[in-house]
């Protein structure tokens, strides 16, 4: 049997950082890993705790990458060839002092306590948060990086968040998949019967630039998994998920955590859905209870036809997560059909309503409304929105709005 194993392998479960760090904590070499003997006593600043001046000479307490803070040393600044580190640790130091009402001090000699203590719990913050980063950028599947920012306060990634792509499908509940698709050699140009919106009766959604071109209250209707044309259709624009690189940050006024485009994003272009767990609305009454005294919000109710079914992104969901209300936004909800056509579980999508530009935070209207003004849009619900934080049945409490804007309803019900 031992022959049959020549030549197999399998994957390591460890780093390539990792295994070279327990080299150096082993004294070992290892020429396939780079750990040699010249090289063997390098070892990496993780990051720095503390700072002090010693006969005029700057000293760092350094934390070592692989090593235990018991193991801290305190090193000269000569003996240390990590200018990132030092920059970070500099721009922490002057923008707590900044913070606490102390001016920065270029002679200063010795941290107190509590300023080093700060200043270590924010760089174990940004490796958490720079973990946490890694951690969805595996996980996503569409092309838009995901960036995390916290400047504001020492708080880490969320402790029961779980990163998903699509839909999670509650117990009781079944996406039932498309039967069949269209036959068009050209969806945009030349559709056979109307393409997949014409076979429900719709309007197709999008023009030449992949914008959405029918009005807010009005379903898109994309070519599903059955249809003849490809991945490059014209008619597949929410599919292919999130095209923008977004920002996660921690807002200075007391929201939370937000979201920025890094990118401009063009007027009526697709920016992301709403995804999370797909619950019935009597669960989702349930949890609203929970919810409700935790001040959040995340149950979205999918009332297209009826108010049957609610989506909860508390738990399970993408960046939309963490977007906040503004009573001005730059985002619109539309309703879309794609390899599920059950009017009662549509997809939920958010296009621009505006250029925005870099920098800028995306925002919906959690209490938004869609006022039919023909017989096309009747079967969109006025009380688009939150489950538990809009106008419908499900509304208990009344929250201050905090979006800043002119138009600010300053309650958000």
């Amino acid at each position: 049997m031992a022959e049959n194993l020549k030549g197999c392998s399998i994957c390591c479960k460890s780093s390539w950082n990792h295994l070279q760090d327990l080299c150096r904590l082993e004294k070992l070499s290892c020429t396939l890993l780079g750990v040699t003997r010249k090289n063997l006593c390098d070892f990496e600043v993780e990051y720095l705790c503390d700072f002090k001046r010693v006969r005029g000479e700057e000293h760092y307490l350094v934390k070592w990458k692989g090593y235990s803070e018991l193991e801290n040393t305190w090193e000269p600044r000569r003996n240390l060839k990590c200018p990132k580190a030092l920059k970070q640790f500099h721009k922490d130091l002057e923008r707590e002092l900044v913070r606490s009402g102390r001016k920065p001090n270029k002679s200063l000699c010795r941290l107190d306590p509590s300023l080093s203590s700060h200043l270590v719990q924010k760089a174990k913050q940004r490796r958490a948060l720079h973990l946490w980063e890694h951690h969805l950028n595996a996980k996503r599947n569409h092309q838009g990086a995901i960036l995390i920012e916290n400047d504001v306060d020492l708080e880490g990634p969320p402790k029961d968040f779980i990163y998903i792509n699509e839909y999670r499908v509650g117990d009781g509940i079944t996406l039932n998949q498309v039967a069949v698709g269209c036959e068009c050699q050209d969806c945009y140009q030349d559709p056979s019967a109307g393409c997949c919106p014409g076979a429900s009766l719709n309007r197709f959604a999008y023009n030449d630039q992949g914008q959405v071109k029918i009005r807010a209250g009005l379903p898109i209707y994309e070519c599903n998994s059955r249809c003849r044309c490809g991945p490059a259709c014209p008619n597949r624009i929410v599919q292919r998920g999130i095209q923008y690189d977004l920002c996660i940050f921690r807002t200075t006024n007391g929201r939370g955590w937000g979201v920025r485009t890094l990118q401009k994003i063009r007027k009526n272009s697709f920016v992301m859905e709403y995804v999370g767990e797909i619950i019935t609305s009597e669960e989702a009454e349930r949890r609203g209870q929970i919810y409700d005294r935790q001040g959040a919000t995340y149950l979205f109710d999918l009332d297209y036809v009826e108010d049957v079914y609610t989506v909860d992104a508390a738990y399970y969901g993408n960046i939309s997560h963490f977007v906040n209300h503004s009573c001005d936004p730059n985002l619109q909800v539309y309703n879309v059909f794609i390899d599920n056509l059950d009017e009662r579980l549509p997809r939920i999508a958010f296009f621009a309503t505006r250029t925005i530009r870099p920098g800028e935070e995306l925002t919906f209207d959690y209490n938004m409304q869609v006022d039919p003004v023909d017989v096309e849009s009747t079967r969109m619900d006025s009380n688009f929105g939150l489950a538990g934080m809009t106008g419908s049945p499900k509304k208990r409490i009344r929250m201050e709005c905090k979006c800043g804007t002119q138009t600010c309803r300053k309650y958000l019900f």
